[in-house]
């Protein structure tokens, strides 16, 4: 990105800025509109986070709450507002809750004034936002990432410019991983398409790893959008994904606004389907996954692989760099596993009388356990996807793939 001056900051918002930002947004808008036009909500191409285009002290989000009933979205003007938005899953999916504490960091500087200590402020905005959710690795990572940017700035309006870059230059990291995912799982399904002679390529996937979780394209869906556009003839079997119904919600909303053929299955269905032979390849998402190839996902992939195991049917994890973890190597001993609140389990919302509503599904007494991720071993992996190529879930091949993160 072009560098472009800052005038002498005050306390807040979109005061700080000098006129220039907007034409440098503007350029970013511009490029992004022109490279990633694959994401649709009606007719208007979106990305699931973005900087408000008349104030950049805004950091606008689709409110996934509200999906599918209402599109709405939502204004983040604080650490606290970003903090709020990954913990109560306004904002989810690992790269975007990367990107969005990354602008978490940007709006901490915005909160700088002639009293602050600067070091201190940051530091403490670092350690709240990645206290937020404990299993996806690309929320540090993204931290971290603007972090080492800021390291040796002192002036706010240096720190400013150089938190937003980062922040944009993370957004523009994950779309591209993300595209590039999608032109290497897209040889896989042709490969399938050609097995069938042209008949539709049948993909089960779990949970939302669509555009909507990872800013555009989405990894699962990344090569699916591809395939479709290529005029390969696929459909996906989405798991509903209890107890928050990601994919219910999210994935079948997404892919039905961008024309893919999908049917909505119980979570259980998902065995019965590949003995049948009804799944071709199972594609799936990944919070965090170690340098040995275990991978965090929602909970639930950990059955979906096994049931692929059973009936030989290809399980792949597509998922960035972002999401690799290169510091663990035992997923089970060493990844911590989300553990949210039990009123997901108790309750499920839905859309009634014109309102999005949630009623108690068990007696009122019961205790309800509410894992958020599990854990699925590499030897039940068929391959990773990832924006370098494809490779088997082993410590070899990652290293080989990604030498440069192995110290």
């Amino acid at each position: 990105m072009s560098t472009f001056e800052f005038e002498e900051l005050v306390k807040y918002g979109a005061q700080h800025f000098y006129t220039p930002i907007f034409c440098i947004f503007d350029a970013l808008l511009l490029r992004g509109r022109e490279e990633h036009k694959k994401m649709k909500i009606g007719n208007q191409n979106y990305q699931s986070i973005w900087i408000d285009e008349s104030d950049p002290a805004i950091v606008r989000v689709i409110d996934q709450q509200k999906l599918p009933f209402f599109f709405e979205i939502k204004d983040l003007r604080s650490v606290d507002d970003v903090f709020n938005a990954i913990d109560n899953m306004t904002v989810r999916g690992a790269p975007l809750i990367g990107a969005t504490a990354a602008f978490g960091i940007y709006l901490a500087t915005l909160e700088i004034n002639s009293q602050t200590n600067i070091r201190e402020h940051l530091s403490n905005a670092e350690r709240y936002l990645i206290s937020c959710r404990p299993t996806a690795v690309n929320l540090s990572w993204a931290v971290n990432y603007v972090m080492e940017k800021l390291k040796n700035l002192d002036s706010p309006a240096s720190l400013t410019k150089s938190a937003l870059d980062a922040a944009l230059e993370i957004c523009e990291i994950e779309k591209e991983n993300c595209r590039q995912i999608g032109k290497h799982g897209l040889k896989l399904i042709e490969s399938l398409s050609k097995k069938k002679k042209g008949a539709p390529v049948n993909i089960l996937t779990h949970c939302n790893a669509g555009w909507l979780a990872c800013i555009d394209y989405g990894t699962v869906t990344a090569p699916i959008y591809l395939a479709h556009e290529k005029g390969i003839p696929v459909h996906v079997w989405v798991d509903e994904t209890r107890p928050r119904n990601q994919g219910a919600k999210l994935t079948a909303y997404e892919l039905g606004q961008n024309g893919i053929p999908y049917t909505l299955i119980p979570d259980n269905s998902g065995g019965h389907l590949m003995q049948q032979k009804q799944v071709d390849i199972v594609i799936v998402g990944s919070d965090r996954t170690t340098r040995r190839g275990d991978v965090a996902n929602k909970i639930g992939t950990y059955l979906k692989a096994l049931a692929a195991f059973d009936n030989r049917v290809p399980f792949y994890c597509a998922l960035p760099s972002s999401s690799i973890d290169f510091n663990i190597s035992d997923g089970v001993k060493e990844i911590v596993i989300e553990e949210r609140d039990s009123e997901e389990v108790t309750n499920v919302s839905g859309f009634a009388e014109g309102k999005i509503k949630s009623v108690r599904i068990c007696p009122e007494d019961t205790v309800a356990a509410n894992y958020g991720f599990d854990i699925t071993p590499a030897r039940l992996i068929t391959g990773l996807i990832t924006e370098k190529g494809i490779c088997r879930a082993t410590e070899k091949d990652i290293k080989e793939m990604f030498s440069y993160k192995f110290n």
